[in-house]
């Protein structure tokens, strides 16, 4: 998914929360020039629509300088947020064109109902919710589906039984567990109240 920003070059000599209290959120621009970085300021109301629909490392993202005439297509590489009020304070931006496969993190998505918990009364163990893979900034997939409605409990998901998509690999450990169908945890509860109901007993 590719979305569309645009944003202006930062006034020199301008502060941070001068910009922000006139709704503007301080940004950069990294890799469109090698090493060379960009200081730009995006209005606040785009950045709110924009990670709303936008995830880090993972968004392919069509930015504008409006006032210096340039596009291309980045990567949303860090968003820094407020420590107390939780809203964005800057955003970091990687133009992708030129540098081949990128390294991001795309998100699992775990599709169905086990039958192992529908049907079996297990607790599916969703051990990895993110894989970084590498691939083109054009193949980046928005998340990864895994289709977990014939897993029974002691079933397991490892990183090498996942089907990526065309262009897409990953580095990880082929051995992985990534999801699993964990037993009924109904036995165990009893026996722990029956243990703290005991303990409860001989307090004086």
């Amino acid at each position: 998914m590719a979305v569309k920003v645009e944003c202006q070059t930062r006034p020199e000599g301008s502060k941070p929360k001068a910009l922000r209290r006139s709704g503007q959120i301080p940004a950069n621009l990294y890799g469109h020039k090698g090493t060379e970085s960009v200081a730009l300021t995006i209005d606040a109301k785009t950045v709110e629509r924009l990670l709303k629909v936008a995830s880090v490392n993972n968004t392919l993202i069509d930015l504008k300088v409006s006032d210096i005439s340039w596009q291309g297509k980045t990567l949303l590489r860090e968003v820094q947020s407020h420590p107390t009020k939780g809203n964005a304070y800057h955003l970091s931006f990687f133009a992708v064109a030129g540098h081949g496969d990128m390294n991001v993190e795309v998100p699992l998505n775990f599709v169905g109902d086990a039958v192992g918990v529908k049907q079996e009364g297990g607790l599916l163990d969703t051990v990895m919710t993110q894989l970084q893979v590498s691939c083109s900034p054009e193949n980046i997939p928005q998340s990864i589906d895994i289709d977990v409605s014939n897993m029974n409990v002691g079933d397991s998901w490892n990183l090498g039984d996942i089907v990526l998509p065309e262009g897409v690999t990953t580095q990880g450990d082929p051995n992985q567990l990534v999801v699993s169908v964990l037993p009924p945890q109904v036995q165990e509860t009893e026996q722990a109240e029956e243990a703290e109901s005991e303990a409860s007993g001989t307090v004086s």
